[in-house]
């Protein structure tokens, strides 16, 4: 992955289409005050700090995975954590990226 695919720089418009025409939950790695503000239509909230404790449920969904935040930082480090433990998953960058393609 690219320097800038991993902070939401790259455009990954294709990528996120593709996984999205391919059922993959969008998980949102923003606080519940920032996801209260604002988020991807049917995504999961679930923090940061809280993605390796919820590894196996993340697993057990057995979904591919788009990570998102407010500008691809976080869901940067999301998407290289879940790929070490196995998971497809690409980095969305900033929610709004990926919200433009969810109706």
């Amino acid at each position: 992955m690219s320097f800038f695919g991993l902070f939401g720089g790259g455009n990954n418009n294709e990528a996120i289409e593709k996984y999205l025409k391919e059922g993959a939950v969008v998980i949102d790695v923003r606080t519940p005050l920032e996801y209260s503000e604002g988020h991807v239509k049917g995504s999961k909230n679930i923090v940061l700090n809280n993605i390796p404790a919820a590894v196996e449920e993340i697993k057990a969904l057995n979904k591919k995975v788009i990570a998102v935040c407010r500008s691809g930082a976080r869901s940067g480090q999301a998407t290289s954590f879940l790929e070490r433990q196995g998971i497809d998953v690409i980095n969305g960058g900033p929610w709004q990226n990926v919200a433009k393609f969810v109706n």
